[in-house]
């Protein structure tokens, strides 16, 4: 097994992400004194969920197996009806828990499938995904898609830890595993300007999941969010920085009916972020322009369609960090230096928005 990394993640409910390969081993010690453990994973995944299985029967644990929709396609409440409908047909109770095999969709589904079971039980992501790996699986946000848009049902239900096992990227998709690099990409310039050089000195590097700089932005990533939700569980103050960019890519998203991948969404938000930032005065062109250049490097779209800014401008006032009629940005000052830009004016953002249409 390979050298193992583990993460401390603070706060009321401490847990630990491990960060390593062939983890799957360490999946039961997550859950001592589960005698029942639910796993779910979509039908392409069925290979990873039944080692997980294998794992945890090993250990003498009953194991139900939930199969739900690939993608974001199952991250619904009907999906999750249908998990707790089997939780309970099965007879688990609160000593029981759920493990979450996949992106960061199902482990999105799985953490709020948990959260409202018996009113929380434990939960443990099994991230299979790059992206899944840096950003949904860590931080307790649990929940699921509606019509009104994305994310605004679910719950704060903190893991009983997390397992990043990175032998998970050799199949993925490279697509997906690019996408996933934005949401590092936005903890590089968030708060850990590493990041943003170990890329800039190797693009092609930073995309080779067998080499080590892939574990160590990925480690950079986590350690970034480990910080900040440590402090800020429920997003009443500085968690709000992890949605830097992600107010456009939301909006993107409900566009495209969830059919864009999360990372290009936020890539193209970033760069929206960076730009409106400097238009409000707030950053230097230089670092607004340095999103553009590594997220392009990286092979990341940095523009979407000019005629879609009424519904994207739509879609955004029911942001979560919305205040009423007011719209409110994550901004940069400066390279790690955060802060909100409270009601920016609708000629504001169409400015911003056509640095990035096409």
């Amino acid at each position: 097994m390979d050298e193992i990394t583990r993460i401390p993640v603070g706060g009321e409910q401490a847990y630990d992400v491990v960060v390593g390969r062939g983890l799957t081993d360490q999946i039961a010690a997550l859950l001592p004194g589960a005698d029942r453990v639910a796993v779910l994973a979509s039908a392409p995944l069925a290979g990873r969920a039944g080692a997980v299985e294998a794992a945890l029967r090993a250990e003498g644990r009953a194991v139900t197996r939930i199969e739900i929709p690939d993608a974001e396609s199952g991250k619904t409440i009907e999906t999750a009806a249908a998990c707790w409908d089997r939780l309970g047909a099965a007879g688990f109770t609160r000593s029981d828990a759920v493990v979450a095999v996949g992106g960061g969709a199902a482990t999105d589904l799985g953490g709020y499938v948990a959260a409202a079971w018996l009113r929380g039980v434990r939960w443990v992501p099994v991230s299979t995904s790059l992206l899944g790996m840096v950003d949904a699986a860590v931080g307790g946000k649990t929940g699921v898609n509606t019509a009104a848009g994305k994310n605004l049902v679910g719950a704060f239900h903190p893991p009983a830890g997390v397992l990043c096992d990175l032998d998970s990227l050799d199949s993925l998709p490279p697509a997906d595993l690019t996408a996933g690099l934005a949401e590092v990409v936005k903890c590089g310039f968030i708060a850990e300007p590493a990041i943003l050089d170990l890329i800039e000195r190797d693009p092609a590097a930073a995309t080779d999941p067998a080499g080590p700089a892939v574990r160590r932005l990925i480690e950079y990533a986590v350690r970034v969010k480990a910080d900040v939700v440590g402090g800020d569980l429920k997003e009443s103050g500085r968690r709000e920085i992890l949605n830097y960019g992600h107010t456009l890519a939301h909006a993107i998203e409900k566009v495209e009916h969830y059919t864009w991948r999360h990372g290009d969404a936020v890539s193209v938000g970033l760069v929206y972020a960076a730009q409106l930032s400097h238009l409000a005065g707030r950053l230097d062109r230089p670092t607004a322009d340095r999103h553009r250049a590594i997220l392009t490097a990286l092979g990341l779209p940095t523009t979407y369609s000019a005629a879609a800014w009424p519904d994207l401008l739509a879609a955004m006032r029911v942001d979560k960090k919305a205040r009423g009629s007011r719209l409110r940005f994550i901004v940069l000052d400066a390279l790690a230096e955060t802060d909100v830009l409270d009601g920016p004016s609708d000629d504001l953002l169409a400015e911003a928005f056509a640095t990035v249409s096409d």
